[in-house]
């Protein structure tokens, strides 16, 4: 898989709460094709085992907003990962960039835990991707 690392979202990032990936990135200019309607890959996968208690799952949101500090963030696709499926190498099934572009985009982390329970290791790297795998099934 190739990351562009100017459209990485999140590098590794370690996930131990509800939080918004490392990096934000401008979109004015540099994916035109999103209004032209050409499906722009992008790839939230997993890259580290979550470990911990009470793990019930994280929703990866991709967010849009006006502004870098994302004061009014609009979800523009979601997935829950249920805990079972938190190992290195799943992939989240968000396959392109979603219409609704306002300038900046995120993917934020929404951990679920019950009572009492904590995340101590688990990983995601996200972002624009030349190609994804799986692209042919969502044609």
């Amino acid at each position: 898989m190739l990351f562009d690392k100017e459209l990485l979202f999140s590098d590794a990032q370690a996930i131990t709460a509800d939080a918004a990936s490392t990096n934000v990135v401008k979109m004015d200019g540099r994916l035109k094709e999103i209004a032209f309607g050409t499906p722009i890959p992008v790839r939230i996968q997993c890259v580290e085992d979550f470990t911990g208690t009470g793990i019930t799952s994280v929703a990866v949101k991709i967010q849009t907003s006006v502004d870098e500090a994302f004061t009014s963030p609009i979800v523009l696709a979601e997935t829950t990962i249920p805990a079972a499926s938190l190992k290195a190498g799943y992939v989240a099934p968000i396959n392109f960039i979603p219409a609704g572009n306002k300038g900046f985009m995120r993917v934020y982390y929404d951990v679920t835990l019950e009572n009492g329970g904590s995340i101590t290791k688990g990983k995601f790297t996200a972002g624009v991707v030349a190609a994804n795998d799986n692209s042919y099934q969502d044609m």
